[in-house]
Order: structure tokens, then sequence, then C-alpha cells
């Protein structure tokens, strides 16, 4: 039995056709989470739709009707990436509650991983990416309402960088808020230079994306922090920066609670990214990111966010790999 829950449903399935996104790939993960034994039947809890007062938390009224009434604009559709239909909605909305009752299980327990979720290209008016309603900045915005925390910080460590989530987070931030330190040059490459901590702190919630630089999107809104990595950087380049992104960061902001989107594409044979990293390497980066959390005694929920690998069953390695990752750190087992 695991310290912490696993926040799944087979509602979590978009019904996307044949496409790149694998939407099995949710149902995969929760047969092989049981079938090694690294998850019992009683670890898993249910989540119930967000209801649109959540999705409106984030997201602009005219969008949210318009993806309840089916009445996107061929633009608008043609953006998502995805086919459009009612029961696409149907699932977009449950995702989202699955990240709102994963980052409530996250503050009891200390973790909580949705299966599903990290859907970090949707915008308050629009989606984008495969993405058609932002479930991580819905579950945050939910947690501040009720009273639960008051600071996040998001870790997102999908190969693409979080335009969605600098976007919505982006006018949290103080106006006239002095700039953080510049980075350390012992440790800024040139080929980092001026892409990170160049934006003012957020008021409440502090972004931070560790993506490849020559990938989508093309057009990177700031996030608090950003890290805009070469083609081709491996495991071990990789964790040095997301180690030094998460100290810098955790050095300027106390959150009550990271969402840490947990990515499969960094992986060296995913279809859509350009970085080397290894399965090895992608268990390392959680790892890292749940011993950081743990040393701060910070509450992390997880969403497992993209993954196209060549090879379905790749993709279902690393993203149960997060779960063993926090299985080993959080729960404290060898």
């Amino acid at each position: 039995m695991l310290p912490f829950k696993l926040v799944y449903s087979d509602g979590y399935y978009l019904p996307i056709g044949s496409h790149v996104f694998r939407a099995e790939k949710y149902k995969c993960i929760h047969e092989q989470l049981l079938a090694c034994g690294i998850a019992a039947p009683s670890d898993f809890v249910v989540p119930d739709p967000a209801t649109d007062q959540d999705v409106l938390l984030v997201h602009t009224p005219q969008y949210v009707q318009k993806l309840k009434t089916g009445t996107l604009s061929a633009r608008e559709e043609l953006e998502l990436e995805v086919p459009y239909s009612l029961e696409l909605v149907r699932a977009f909305w449950l995702n989202a509650g699955g990240s709102i009752l994963a980052a409530d299980h996250a503050l009891k327990d200390g973790v909580a991983i949705s299966l599903g979720g990290g859907f970090h290209h949707a915008f308050p008016d629009h989606g984008e990416g495969f993405c058609m309603i932002h479930d991580v900045a819905i579950a945050i915005r939910r947690m501040q309402r009720d009273g639960k925390i008051r600071t996040a910080m998001t870790v997102d460590c999908d190969v693409h960088q979080g335009n969605g989530s600098a976007t919505i987070f982006a006018g949290t931030r103080k106006a006239g808020e002095p700039l953080p330190s510049a980075p350390d040059s012992t440790w800024n490459p040139s080929w980092m230079a001026g892409t990170g901590m160049g934006n003012s702190l957020a008021d409440d919630v502090f972004t931070i994306s560790l993506h490849q630089q020559n990938n989508y999107p093309e057009f990177k809104p700031p996030s608090s922090i950003d890290m805009n990595l070469p083609d081709g950087i491996g495991d071990g380049e990789y964790l040095a920066c997301l180690g030094n992104a998460l100290s810098m960061g955790l050095s300027k902001f106390k959150p009550d609670l990271i969402c840490y989107l947990a990515g499969a594409d960094p992986y060296r044979e995913d279809q859509l990214g350009g970085l080397s990293l290894t399965i090895e390497g992608l268990k390392e980066r959680d790892a890292l990111v749940f011993r950081t959390a743990k040393a701060g005694g910070i509450p992390v929920m997880v969403t497992l966010a993209g993954g196209y690998a060549l090879k379905l069953e790749d993709t279902i390695t690393i993203h149960c790999n997060t779960v063993i990752a926090a299985r080993e750190l959080i729960g404290g087992q060898g």
C-alpha cells in the first residue's frame, strides 16, 4: 500500500482517434501499476469532474460556453490539434477534477499523483497543443479559493514550454517587484544567458519551465524561471539545470504547494521532443523534485504530462517510474 493516493478514472481517456497523443496511456499506466505490484486497488481514488465554476476560475465565460455548446470557430478547433467533441469536453473536465483531487490529497499526505492532466498549453480564452483547459491552474485556483493554500509553484518538466501557465499566472505578479538575482556564472553556460529569471516574481504563483528551446511553442511567454535547453541535452546537464532552477526558485519564493508536471517527452526517443534523457535519467529527475520538496516540507501534486515515445511501453514505464520515485523518496522506502 502506498503512503499517498493515485487519482485515476477510465474517463481520463481522450476520444481523439488515431493520434500521436496515445490517449490509451492512462489506462495502461493504471494496469501496469497494479500488475507490477507498485500500487494496490486501495491506493486509487476516483475524481469527479471539475464544475463549471471551477473551470471559470481560470477560463473566460465565453470560452467555456463555446466548449460546452460546441460553438468553437474553425480556427479555435484547429489550434486544439485534437478533434473537438462533447465527449472530449467531458474528459477534460474530469482530468481537471483529477488535478483538484490530487492537490487536495497532496496537502493531506505530502504527495499525490494524478495519472492524467498536465495540460499546460491551454490559455484563459482558447486551447492549444492538445490542451483544452488548464487543469493545473484550475487546481491551484480552487485550492486558493477554498483557503487551503496561498501560494503555489509549478515545476514544468515537459519538453515543451508551459506557455499557458506563464500567461495565466503572469497577471499575478506584483507590479514593481525587484528582479531576482542573476544566475551565478559558475553554472550558467552561454546558451542560458538571458533566458531565465528575467521577469519579476509572482505574487501567489511562481512558474518554472524546463524545456527545449527549439521546440513548440514558437513564442514562449516568460515564466518566473525559464530554462531554455539546447537540442540533445542529456541526463547530467538536465539534472544540473533542474537542480539549479529549483534552488533558485525556492530561495526567492515559498510555495504552500508544488505542482509538478512530470512530462515523459524529454525522453531521447520521443517523437515530439529533441532532448536525450534516458528512462533512468527521467526517474532521477522525478526523484530530484521529490527530494527537494521533502527537504523543504512542501507538498507535491503531480500530473503525468506529455509523452509521445515511438514505443508506447516506454511512455508507460516513464510514468510508472514517477510513482516509484515518489514511493521511494516521499514514502521513505528503498
